[in-house]
Parts: C-alpha cells; sequence; structure tokens
C-alpha cells in the first residue's frame, strides 16, 4: 500500500486544492467546524508552552510541517524572534513565505534524511514543533528518521512538543496516516535521544476518539459530528455547542481517547 502513496503529491494536491485550516484539519467537516478545533488547539498549545516556563523571546525555533502556518503564528504570539519552517510541499512554502517575511521557511521531508544544503545547524533551535504532522509519515522507518532529525536540529536540553493518536493498542493505517501504537511512539522517541516529560490531551470531545476499539464510539462521535460535513453553518453550530466543554475536558483530563500531545527535551548534557 505504502509503495504507491506519493506524501508530497498527496498534499501539493491537497492544499493546491484547499489552503486552509480545513485544508491541513479534519477535511471533510469544513471550515467552520475545523476553526472551532484550531482554537482548542491554540488555547492547548499556549496553555502547554507558559507551563513549560520556557523564555521565548529572542530564541530561534522550528516548525515541522507548517501547513498554513497556525503554529507558526502561535510561537510568533509568544514571542520568539524567528520561526523555521520546514513543509513537504511547495504549495506551503510558497505561501508561508508571503505571510510571514520575517521568518524562513523550506520545502524538505522530515522523514529522509536533510539535503545537505538545508541552511540549518545541528542543535541551533530552543524547540522544535510538530503538530498533527508525523502519523501522516507512513513508512516506518521514515518515522524513526523523523525523530532522529528532529533531535539533531534542536539544541541540548531543548523542546519537543509533538502531537499523535498514541494508541493503547496495536497500529491502524490508512493511504495517508499511520496511527501508531503509545509504545511504539514512546520506544522511537527514547531511541532517537529524548527523555519524555509529559503527555496531555490536544482533543478529548471534538476530534475521532482513535484510541478505542468500541465501535459504539466511534460511531456515536461520528453521529455527532455528521452535520458539519453537511453545511458549513451547521459545523459551526456543531463546533460552538462542543467548544465549552471540550475548552474544560482538555484542562482537567490526563488522558484521552483522541489526539495527545508528547513534551519530549533533549538531555543537557
Amino acid at each position: 500500500m505504502t509503495d504507491q502513496f506519493d506524501v508530497r503529491q498527496y498534499w501539493e494536491r491537497r492544499l493546491g486544492e484547499q489552503y486552509s485550516l480545513a485544508g491541513v484539519g479534519y477535511l471533510r467537516l469544513g471550515r467552520q467546524y475545523n476553526g472551532w478545533m484550531y482554537r482548542i488547539r491554540a488555547r492547548v498549545f499556549s496553555r502547554l508552552v507558559a507551563g513549560l516556563g520556557l523564555p521565548m523571546a529572542g530564541k530561534e525555533v522550528l516548525d515541522i510541517g507548517s501547513g498554513t502556518g497556525f503554529y507558526v503564528d502561535q510561537w510568533r504570539q509568544l514571542g520568539v524572534a524567528r520561526v523555521t519552517g520546514l513543509d513537504i510541499t511547495q504549495v506551503a512554502v510558497d505561501a508561508l513565505g508571503l505571510r510571514f517575511p520575517d521568518d524562513r521557511f523550506f520545502r524538505a521531508d522530515i522523514g529522509r534524511p536533510l539535503p545537505s544544503d538545508l541552511p540549518l545547524a545541528a542543535g541551533s533551535f530552543t524547540a522544535v514543533s510538530a503538530m498533527d504532522v508525523l502519523f501522516h509519515i507512513v513508512e516506518d522507518t521514515e518515522y524513526a528518521t523523523a525523530l532522529t532529525n528532529i533531535a539533531g536540529l534542536l539544541a541540548p536540553g531543548g523542546w519537543f512538543i509533538w502531537s499523535d493518536n498514541f494508541l493503547r493498542h496495536g497500529t491502524e493505517r490508512v493511504t495517508h496516516q499511520a496511527s501508531r501504537s503509545l509504545a511504539d511512539s514512546e520506544r522511537l522517541v527514547r531511541q532517537a535521544g529524548f527523555e519524555i516529560v509529559d503527555r496531555v490531551p490536544m482533543f478529548v470531545l471534538m476530534n475521532y476518539p482513535a484510541d478505542t476499539r468500541s465501535r459504539l464510539a466511534r460511531l456515536g462521535w461520528t453521529a455527532m459530528v455528521a452535520p458539519a460535513a453537511v453545511a458549513e453553518p451547521l459545523g459551526w453550530l456543531v463546533g460552538a455547542v462542543l467548544y465549552p466543554l471540550e475548552r474544560w475536558l482538555t484542562a482537567t483530563c490526563r488522558e484521552s481517547w483522541s489526539t495527545e500531545i508528547m513534551i519530549c527535551r533533549k538531555p543537557a548534557g
């Protein structure tokens, strides 16, 4: 299956047709529902980074899979000096360069050996983010390479913040996504040289419950958000109803059956 899947072509086509938060998010649920989901992402991300006590002023960070620039903007709001973004598509790199002229963006596949002419010095970033990105690397060897590449670019003592589905059961795959087990992700991230500091929910209710084998739970979630796939106003309404509850759940729950964020650190010495 994966031998026939061209990840760059897939994303060039997808973002070329839909360069929006829906295009990089849950595509079939439309712009309005995705807008509410990204509000949750913003709150969780800013709260998490603030909780780490990172002094961001004057620091340089790396964002993997920058897409439409949502997390570039989040880092900017936190006061970093400069964001470097990597994306597999030229569509994103061109658009991001126009939107964020003070930052820099390069086309690169983090799951493969990085080009020697890429102007990224080893150990030069205070923090690296890879949000809802690495589960789109369907080849296991490339997934491991991505983690190794990220570790090499991060400064000693630096932070790696990333999201995935972290399944408590076996890996699940579709053509353009592989949701790997928590055990495999933890093993590979440690193998790359990271220490795992924490893991917190990014979503509890608003995103697909990948981390359950309950058919009833998955069908129930699909039915709950189905109106969002019918019409944009319905997507806005469903998102508006779920948003306050999701804010509370992501602030209070320690585990989730949906996407979570893992916080890792590269040892200082």
